[in-house]
């Protein structure tokens, strides 16, 4: 089943896909977590992101936790930093492993990686729509873009198994978070974690995918980064470190999550400019798409502004 809101004559609607390939108005919230903002609140954030998006979100998440479960992105992408951030070190790195013929080992993630999920927090309130226009922070010269699955809980979990944690998803959206690099390496030597290089902006696909026809195939899925209308890179969701019932069943270890609870599974292989090396310029559009979910578009721009 696949979900959108519109906004229609004032009220904020939820749609269902119908098989003949219409939609029609439903009440069913509950794949996507339920009713659980005030819907005055709702409806206004609503309007914000139609007015500059023409589109609004499936849902408002209730929080958002990003994971790292992909070792080949870690890999790839802090070779990429280095190389944009550090050209002589990458040439020496560069050539250890023409040696070694191995990654270089402090590209590689840190060993708690591979003993339990990891992830990091960040800003719910500021997910917008596809179609958005996007403004590169004015505190950075390097913003980038980060193509990840989204999945959203349509029930609570608290010291949830595995199996009980897979049951608990609701649906499926694309996600982008953005980054900028050159903060994101200043906040992230202090061991404290991503602060103002990521809690500015995230995005979300306007079409949500209920889990029944998404978990089935969750490491088969593709889909493809594209920049002006040429596609730079191609992904795939297989060789995940963790799967989404254990990241799910780690996060609720003497924790309760609750229905509407964003998580995401950090970035698939190739799906950001880290790994590409094509990073986001003024005047570009971006467009980040899981082929079996659906797909994020932005126009991005120099001028620094709020999109609310």
């Amino acid at each position: 089943m696949k979900l959108r809101r519109i906004v229609t004559d004032g009220v904020l609607e939820l749609q269902a896909l119908a098989s003949d390939g219409s939609w029609a108005p439903t009440q069913d919230r509950s794949a996507l977590g339920g009713a659980v903002f005030d819907g005055d609140w709702e409806l206004a954030a609503a309007m914000r992101h139609l007015d500059a998006a023409g589109h609004v979100l499936p849902f408002q998440p209730v929080s958002f936790r990003d994971f790292l479960l992909y070792e080949r992105h870690a890999i790839d992408a802090a070779r990429g930093l280095v190389k944009r951030f550090h050209p002589g070190q990458f040439r020496a790195t560069a050539a250890v492993e023409k040696l070694t013929r191995k990654p270089f080992p402090l590209f590689k993630p840190k060993a708690l990686f591979y003993r339990q999920p990891v992830y990091y927090m960040s800003n719910h309130l500021n997910f917008v729509p596809s179609g958005s226009p996007v403004a590169i922070p004015s505190y950075s010269s390097a913003l980038d873009f980060e193509l990840e699955i989204g999945f959203v809980l349509k029930a609570p979990l608290f010291d949830a198994s595995p199996r009980d944690a897979l049951d608990a998803i609701g649906a499926f959206v694309v996600v982008n978070d953005f980054s900028a690099r050159d903060v994101q390496r200043r906040e992230m030597a202090t061991g404290f974690g991503p602060q103002k290089a990521k809690h500015f902006l995230s995005s979300m696909s306007v079409i949500a995918v209920s889990a029944d026809e998404i978990l089935p195939r969750i490491d088969d899925l593709s889909g493809s980064v594209a920049i002006n209308g040429t596609t730079i890179s191609t992904v795939f969701s297989s060789g995940m470190q963790w799967s989404l019932g254990e990241v799910l069943a780690h996060a609720s270890r003497s924790e309760m999550l609750y229905p509407g609870e964003l998580f995401a599974t950090g970035t698939l292989p190739g799906g950001s400019g880290m790994e590409t090396g094509r990073w986001l310029r003024p005047g570009d559009r971006l467009t980040l798409a899981i082929d079996q979910i659906g797909e994020i578009s932005h126009p991005i721009s120099e001028a620094p502004g709020p999109v609310t």
